[in-house]
């Protein structure tokens, strides 16, 4: 019996996140990880879905044992299920322009989810009013710029990989 598991596809696939947070484990600037685009990755490519969203969850929680966890963690989580959502959406239409779309798409809500988590959690020295959380977003920004180009570097690298690789070894590209 042939285990339909194990292809070579899913063993590139798990390859890419497991190199990806490896990734996160290195120096680098703030913020600039490969975290969503990992997420987006597996939903796009992992084929049961649960596993689209639990495997990028399971390996993220890997390195923040390493890394250490905080109160926000919740928030970081709910950020990259929305990631794995946005991958998952993208299915049988992985073209540049969506893997783009779908990158900036989960950087703005990483971006909105987490501060917003930092500010309700009061991890953030600001008041508990609209004009807290304000404040909140904009220290965020230079962040959230950072943020923004890793999303877009990684997801170039990995979706890019997964691309040229599909060229050369046909049985990546099958489901």
């Amino acid at each position: 019996m042939e285990n339909k598991f194990f292809t070579p596809r899913m063993i590139f696939v798990v390859s890419a996140i497991v190199i990806a947070v490896v990734m996160r484990l290195l120096p680098h600037l703030p913020n600039f990880t490969p975290i969503a685009a990992i997420a987006i990755f597996g939903g796009a490519y992992i084929n049961r879905k649960a596993l689209a969203f639990i495997l990028p969850i399971v390996m993220m929680f890997i390195s923040d044992l390493i890394i250490g966890f905080h109160t926000t963690m919740i928030a970081v989580y709910a950020g990259m299920a929305i990631a794995a959502l946005f991958g998952i959406m993208m299915r049988n239409k992985v073209k540049a322009g969506n893997v783009v779309l779908a990158s900036l798409a989960s950087s703005v809500v990483f971006f909105l989810i987490t501060n917003f988590a930092a500010w309700y959690t009061g991890l953030m020295p600001y008041t508990r009013d609209f004009s807290g959380i304000m404040q909140a977003y904009i220290a965020g920004i230079p962040f959230f710029n950072t943020a923004v180009l890793g999303d877009l570097f990684y997801s170039t690298v990995i979706f890019g990989s997964f691309a040229f690789a599909s060229k050369y070894i046909p049985s990546l590209a099958r489901a």
